[in-house]
């Protein structure tokens, strides 16, 4: 395991460093936070002391350029002022403990421990997410290849992004792609869609309500917003929300702040803001039914996500992933599809797009033989 103490006080670095070296760890030693962070962009640190108070660049400030920055590591923050306002913010910001001067080495010891099973954890949930997410962007068309480039680029940043395409062709994975490549991987994924909550029920589902604010609130519910604090909210299909809770979402992207129903008390929300839709939201706004300051807030960064039809080559790829994750997940034996029914798939207009190939796929894996025949598309796939 390798540790490392950031502490402008070469006392402490050097006496903490030769106890945990005693105990059986690796560990580095910088003197202020620039060197800290330096070193941490460089080196895997399973956990991290960091000062709060020191020269040139404060703990705190360390702490947000390294979450910012990514760095996974478990972060401690140590000082030597026992306040609880401070500890409490470093908490909020990604830090995994706090703990005072003078230090006691059974404290860091148990805190090294449990940080350890903490980073554990943390790396065994990003690698449920992905096979949960099933994260894969399959597809190497130029189109295909450019989303990906986009999102490598802007997943790291807090911006916030508007994701359009038509139904079915994948604005959900671009989504948690996104929110799996950034900084905030750890924290909340919440996804909404829009179109499925009754307007009068959106605004309770995004920003909570107390105890009695109406008939059926029988006790406090926190919103999709403060669910997703310090992580990201996607909301989908945003077209469709109603225009009183579009005012609402604007003033939260602007304040960062929200109330919930039946309460005038303001709760601060972190949450990056990611949105989509099959709609064309200019032509909605020049209709009154999107909010056009609500649109320029979101659509910092627009992905496109191409149709099927837009991308066809793709196709036998998308095949051979989907007759893989169906016998993966169903049991059933795969099957080789013929050239032949490869090229009627790709004659097909896919007006469904990638959820349209996937159940086409799962029949022709139930219904042809194998391999899979042209004949077989010509009985079980209306093209």
């Amino acid at each position: 395991m390798k540790i490392l103490i950031i502490d402008d006080e070469r006392a402490i670095r050097n006496s903490l460093s030769e106890i945990l070296s005693d105990e059986g760890y690796t560990v580095d030693v910088a003197e202020d936070g620039p060197a800290g962070i330096s070193m941490a962009e460089k080196e895997r640190y399973d956990v991290i002391f960091c000062d709060i108070k020191m020269p040139n660049m404060e703990g705190t400030q360390v702490l947000a350029q390294l979450r910012k920055d990514g760095i996974d590591s478990a972060i401690v923050m140590i000082s030597g002022h026992g306040d609880i306002d401070t500890a409490v913010d470093c908490i909020k910001n990604g830090a995994f403990d706090f703990i005072q001067k003078p230090l006691d080495l059974n404290r860091i010891l148990i805190t090294i421990k449990h940080a350890t099973e903490h980073t554990s954890i943390v790396a065994e949930n990003t690698n449920l997410k992905k096979k949960v997410y099933g994260q894969q962007m399959i597809g190497e068309t130029a189109p295909m290849l450019h989303l990906k480039e986009m999102i490598e680029k802007v997943a790291p940043t807090d911006a916030r992004v508007l994701i359009t395409g038509s139904n079915g062709s994948g604005k959900e994975l671009v989504a948690r792609s996104l929110h799996q490549q950034s900084a905030r991987s750890a924290m909340p994924y919440i996804e909404v869609n829009c179109a499925a909550i009754p307007s009068e029920l959106i605004e309770s589902e995004l920003f909570g309500h107390e105890k009695g604010a109406f008939t059926s609130a029988i006790k406090q519910h926190k919103g999709k917003f403060e669910q997703a604090d310090g992580g990201t909210l996607f909301l989908d299909e945003i077209g469709d929300m109603s225009l009183a809770a579009q005012a609402k979402v604007l003033r939260v992207l602007q304040e960062r702040k929200l109330s919930r129903v039946g309460s005038d008390k303001d709760i601060e929300v972190d949450v990056r803001v990611v949105a989509a839709t099959n709609k064309d939201l200019k032509d909605e706004i020049a209709k009154g039914n999107f909010r056009e300051d609500l649109y320029h807030r979101l659509s910092v960064i627009v992905l496109h996500v191409p149709s099927l039809d837009e991308r066809k080559e793709d196709i036998p790829l998308l095949i051979n992933y989907f007759i893989d994750q169906i016998s993966t997940e169903s049991g059933m034996p795969k099957k080789a599809v013929s050239p032949e029914a490869v090229k009627l798939l790709q004659e097909k207009s896919w007006t469904g797009n990638i959820r349209e190939l996937r159940n086409v796929v799962e029949r022709l894996m139930i219904l042809g033989g194998n391999p899979v025949s042209a004949q077989d598309v010509k009985d079980y796939v209306y093209i």
